[in-house]
């Protein structure tokens, strides 16, 4: 259930539909996080969510951000002026080639050849696309994203003082609990590189929002097998989901062929994630409003006019116009993935509850 302090922020709300940040319980979530890894390095991949009000919070405990363009450069460095940046991603063009970092995160031998063009210095990890078994994932990272065995052969004679190999990077899946990741760690790790990036992929149940991924364990596991390297990390999505809501509330209930409908305000040009991973996004009826169906399937849609404007489905609730709906699990990859203009809807609003 959501805790008093979201639900009376939801009840208060003099429009809909909006995102509300719990900003106390991100910052207390990362402190957590920042305490199971001791030695090994937190970064934060800004792509998750790049909402400035979290990304303060955030800075108060990783030791840097991984961001991949330049728009995410230039939103980063201009908030915080000298925290490491590390810039990964594919396709990089030569500009961004030039932007400063700590770390760049190299997918080609081509993209370090045109690095080297630059005449820049650089410090680089090379993306390591492994030919590893990753079972269980939600997705994995294959196919065009960083480079095989031999690729990473081909661009070892290039390194030289100007552009300097610092280690691996390897971000191989996502959805994964912790002894699965501490089993691709532990492969990945048998090698002579003295840092390594893990990447991220921490699991994150939408189905039950109650479980969490164990950090403690993970923590721990990263401290026997790093062996004095040095280890990276940059999840996203398990740092910050927990801590945003998606409020708005219910314009009709109806009855198709049998079928109970919930209609919201708002849809999935404002939190896209449920139709995008496929999923039932966890939600709460807050009874504000009269009549409605009782106690049977309901499933929740927008206002676009397509049928994959999906929230959820078959959701055994009571819901009647002018219900308010708080859908937990927003605070990564909502806002940020969704065609915000489709249709040409309002935006939502932005509301941060503060300690």
């Amino acid at each position: 259930m959501i805790g008093p302090r979201v639900q009376e922020a939801a009840l208060g709300l003099a429009e809909v539909p909006a995102y509300v940040y719990d900003l106390p319980a991100l910052d207390e979530h990362v402190a957590s996080v920042r305490r199971a890894l001791g030695a090994t390095e937190l970064y934060y991949a800004v792509k998750a969510n790049p909402d400035a009000e979290l990304l303060r919070v955030l800075a108060g405990h990783v030791d840097g951000f991984e961001v991949s363009s330049a728009g995410e450069h230039a939103h980063v460095t201009g908030l915080f002026p000298g925290m490491p940046v590390a810039l990964g991603g594919p396709g990089k063009t030569d500009a961004e080639l030039r932007l400063p970092h700590h770390r760049l995160h190299v997918e080609s031998p081509n993209e370090l050849r045109r690095l080297l063009g630059t005449g820049l210095e650089a410090d680089v990890l090379l993306r390591l696309n492994p030919d590893l078994p990753v079972e269980g994932a939600a997705l994995t990272m294959s196919g065009p994203f960083g480079m095989d065995e031999a690729g990473v052969a081909e661009c070892l004679p290039l390194f030289g003082d100007r552009v300097r190999l610092r280690g691996l990077h390897a971000h191989l899946a996502s959805g994964l609990a912790a002894p699965q990741l501490l089993g691709l760690a532990g492969a990945l790790l048998d090698n002579a590189y003295e840092e390594v990036n893990l990447g991220g992929g921490m699991a994150v149940s939408y189905a039950t929002p109650e479980s969490r991924f164990d950090w403690a364990a993970y923590g721990a596991g990263l401290a026997g097998l790093g062996r004095g390297r040095r280890l990276r990390i940059e999840p996203g999505r398990a740092l910050t989901v927990y801590c945003g809501y998606y409020v708005t509330k219910v314009v009709d209930v109806k009855r198709v062929r049998g079928q109970a409908y919930a209609i919201l305000l708002g849809g999935t040009h404002h939190l896209r994630t449920p139709v995008t991973k496929g999923h039932d996004q966890p939600l709460h009826v807050l009874r504000t409003g009269k009549g409605g169906v009782a106690g049977e399937p309901v499933t929740f849609v927008g206002q676009l006019c397509t049928p994959k404007d999906l929230f959820a489905r078959n959701i055994v609730t009571s819901v009647g116009v002018g219900d308010t709906v708080v859908f937990e699990m927003a605070g990564a990859y909502a806002w940020n993935i969704s065609h915000h203009d489709f249709l040409m809807h309002p935006k939502p609003a932005f509301h941060y509850l503060r300690a």
